[in-house]
C-alpha cells in the first residue's frame, strides 16, 4: 500500500509517538518538524489544518488527524498487516489494548505529567501557567501510584504491555516513563527493564532520530 503521509510536529515527547509508529509500520513520509509555543503552530498555513494549533498533526491524503494517541492508533489500524502489526487482533485483547491506551494518556500522561510540565520549573511551563510547587509534587506521587498498575502487569516476565506483542500502548507508555524520568519522577524496577526493551527497538532509534528538529530521515 503506497502512503502519501505529512506528519507536522517534531522535538516534544508527543511528537516522538507518531515518528515512532511510522518507523515500525515501515513507511515512508515527509515532515514538517514544526515546534510548539514558537509561533509556527499559529500561522495562517498550519492553523487551516488544523484550528487547535496543536503538534503533532498527521496528513494522510483528504484525512487530517490530531492528538498523539489517535495519530498512532489509526495508522496501526490503516497501514498494519500481517506482518507488522500494532493493535491485537483478538477482541479480548483489543479490549486489554484500548484499556491501556486510555488509562496511559489520562491517568499517566495528561493528570499526572502534564500537570507537572505546566506548574513545574524542571523542563515546565510555569513561565506560562503559574508555578505550583505542591501541585507538582502531587502529581509525581499520583504519578508513582498509578504505575503500580504498570508495574503488576510486567512482574510477570511479559516483554511488553499485551504480552509478546508490541502494540501502541507500548509507544504511549515508552514515552511516559522517559518523560517521568526527565523530570527526577522515577519508575518501577519492571518498567526500568521494559523501557530498555522499548528503547532498543529500532523503530524507537528511528523515530526518535526523525524526532529532532532537522533530523528526519524516511524509512
Amino acid at each position: 500500500m503506497t502512503a502519501n503521509l505529512i506528519l507536522w510536529g517534531a522535538g516534544t515527547s508527543r511528537t516522538i509517538r507518531p515518528h515512532w509508529a511510522l518507523h515500525e509500520l515501515g513507511l515512508a513520509y515527509d515532515v514538517r518538524p514544526i515546534l510548539p509555543r514558537t509561533g509556527e503552530t499559529k500561522t495562517a498555513e498550519f492553523t487551516a489544518l488544523s484550528p487547535r494549533q496543536k503538534i503533532p498533526l498527521l496528513q494522510d491524503e483528504e484525512l487530517t488527524i490530531g492528538e498523539s494517541a489517535a495519530i498512532v492508533a489509526y495508522l496501526a489500524r490503516r497501514y498494519g498487516n500481517g506482518e507488522i502489526s500494532l493493535i491485537p487482533d483478538d477482541p479480548m485483547l483489543y479490549a486489554k489494548w484500548l484499556e491501556w491506551c486510555f488509562f496511559i494518556v489520562t491517568e499517566l500522561d495528561s493528570t499526572s505529567l502534564y500537570v507537572m510540565r505546566r506548574h513545574g520549573t524542571v523542563k515546565g511551563l510555569a513561565h506560562l501557567y503559574g508555578h505550583a510547587p505542591d501541585v507538582v509534587q502531587r502529581a509525581g506521587e499520583y504519578f508513582r501510584d498509578q504505575l503500580r498498575n504498570v508495574d503488576v502487569a510486567l512482574r510477570d516476565g511479559r516483554s511488553y504491555l499485551m504480552g509478546d506483542q508490541f502494540t501502541t500502548a507500548d509507544i504511549l507508555l515508552t514515552t511516559c516513563l522517559i518523560w517521568a524520568i526527565d523530570y527526577g519522577v522515577g519508575i518501577c524496577d519492571s518498567a526500568e527493564s521494559y523501557l530498555s526493551r522499548t528503547t532498543a527497538r529500532d523503530g524507537y532509534r528511528a523515530g526518535e532520530k526523525a524526532n529532532s528538529p532537522g533530523g528526519h530521515a524516511s524509512p
